[in-house]
């Protein structure tokens, strides 16, 4: 079925909405969320699975780990579109092609920056410019039937040259307009007018897709991109907890149960299984280590919480007195029922299967033995204590550096000194050390034991429930040489959770510089929308 066949289904009166996700591109572009090859594996089949009809996978010539990422995707994607991002340059589309070119739908995702702003940067006239856009499409449709095209910065290019451009794209064989707000410039009026003016003047318009790309910089990207549908889009790109530079791109959770929750006034549908948004969720912000806040629509800690007293009776008199939707409609159980030591294998896997989490029996049993010691030391295990305790689990391959035990002495007039035994390749070593607090001790130690250049960009502990006794899940970013990557662990010590996150950190950066060197960006990703 092709993407306009999806977009007039008969399956449905009302107009279905094509679900781009970019989480994987553009959303890896945030400083720091930089993924490894398997978690980008993971994320593209939960997508695919959770229904989204198109992936950006990645941006294929940016490195030899992106275009190994999109097209080990291409080749096992099930039922998306698999797409692949490219600049308007031959050897890009070149590129992009020879990634995506296994996947049953592929997709070229050609752009170029049409504002007078970003005309300069390659120092194009208007004409020779349009003659670029011209020949690339053109290039990319010659190589595969499903070509989008994006004028990048759409939002402020002149009116008159945006449609010149867009009928130049469409004649070349664009089968997907795509008019991106690159910096988060638009607002919902002016969006919605944008589109509608476009496909009633450029000839050639009824017979495409338009698609809108929305960033968050003055936080309208959600409200752009749904006021940009009721203007005729039928796709939106977006990315899961709205993750992308800056400050982030359109939320696809939030687009998709906009229009779910709001089927009156808006009347679409999409093609996403809505149940499976809070696992993906957490997945993202656990291999991405950018934890969602707390009060984040739809799959924020909060989204579902009630502390006012008036709230709470109305709540237990009718759900819907304060809740619009369903916390089983985004993948969350409607109660959080704690689990205990008694309790057996057989209701902890139940429970994950209540929580949406597949596992297989390894897991299953390393995840078992974790919980019973956490149920040693709480009196109650609650469903964001399991869930902390799955995120958390170690990558199979990263044990290279392994903690045994550790021993903090701190006290009010001095510094404090960490005693730390660790298992390095096979060998048991310790070392202790003083520092600045138990935390800075901890990693002075684990230093000590196994020296890096990694520089540590980022430190951040929430507590995963409430209570003295409750788990705290710490990520830590390093960053060495351009490579980064991201650690994260949980545990009722707070200071054990930060040496596990941190050792955790380490393995991935071994792994990462282990392998061809080459997975770090070999080229800007500066002004990408």
């Amino acid at each position: 079925m092709t993407d306009t066949d999806k977009a007039a289904s008969p399956e449905t009166t009302k107009d279905r909405v094509l679900i781009f996700d970019t989480t994987l591109r553009d959303g890896e572009q945030s400083p720091g969320a930089t993924m490894t090859h398997d978690e980008k594996l993971e994320i593209a089949e939960l997508l695919d699975d959770m229904g989204v009809d198109i992936i950006e996978a990645g941006f294929p010539i940016a490195s030899e780990g992106d275009f190994r990422a999109v097209s080990e995707i291409a080749k096992n994607a099930k039922s998306a579109v698999i797409c692949g991002l490219a600049r308007a340059q031959l050897p890009d589309i070149d590129r992009c092609w020879e990634a995506i070119r296994h996947a049953d739908q592929p997709r070229i995702h050609t752009f170029i920056g049409t504002s007078p702003l970003h005309r300069a940067i390659p120092n194009l006239s208007m004409d020779e410019m349009a003659e670029r856009i011209h020949d690339t499409v053109t290039h990319a449709r010659n190589l595969c039937d499903n070509v989008q095209w994006s004028p990048m910065d759409a939002t402020r290019t002149e009116w008159d040259y945006l449609c010149r451009v867009v009928e130049i794209a469409i004649k070349a064989g664009a089968s997907t307009i795509n008019i991106p707000d690159t910096v988060g410039y638009t607002a919902p009026r002016e969006s919605a007018d944008l589109i509608k003016r476009l496909i009633e003047t450029v000839p050639g318009a009824g017979d495409v897709i338009f698609a809108t790309h929305c960033h968050n910089d003055l936080g309208m990207a959600t409200a752009n991109a749904l006021a940009a549908v009721e203007g005729g889009a039928r796709q939106v790109e977006c990315t899961i907890n709205g993750l992308g530079e800056r400050a982030g791109n359109t939320a696809l959770e939030e687009v998709v149960m906009a229009i779910r929750t709001r089927g009156d006034i808006m009347p679409f549908t999409t093609g996403v299984e809505t149940q499976k948004l809070m696992h993906i969720s957490r997945r993202v912000a656990t291999v991405s280590g950018f934890a969602v806040q707390f009060n984040k629509a739809i799959v924020g800690k909060n989204a579902f919480a009630h502390e006012s007293g008036i709230h709470q009776d109305g709540m237990l008199k009718n759900a819907e007195t304060f809740e619009i939707m369903r916390p089983e409609d985004v993948g969350l159980a409607g109660t959080s029922l704690p689990l205990g030591k008694h309790s057996g294998r057989a209701a902890l896997r139940a429970k994950l299967k209540d929580l949406g989490v597949e596992v297989g029996d390894n897991q299953l049993k390393d995840i078992f033995v974790r919980f019973k010691e956490l149920a040693d030391r709480k009196k109650e295990v609650y469903d964001d204590d399991i869930l902390a305790l799955v995120t958390a689990t170690t990558d199979g391959d990263l044990d290279r550096l392994q903690l045994i035990n550790l021993k903090v002495v701190c006290g009010t007039g001095g510094p404090a000194e960490a005693a730390l035994e660790m298992e390095i390749d096979g060998k048991e070593v310790s070392a202790t050390c003083s520092g600045d607090g138990p935390v800075d001790a901890t990693f002075k130690a684990v230093r000590a034991l196994h020296p890096t250049e990694a520089h540590l960009q980022l430190y951040q502990v929430n507590a995963v429930t409430e209570g003295t006794d409750a788990q705290a899940t710490v990520s830590v970013r390093l960053e060495e040489d351009g490579l980064i990557s991201t650690g994260q662990s949980a545990d009722t010590d707070t200071v054990v959770a930060s040496a596990k996150a941190y050792i955790h950190a380490l393995n991935r950066l071994l792994v990462r510089r282990g392998k061809t060197g080459k997975d770090v960006k070999e080229i800007s990703y500066k002004d990408l929308h």
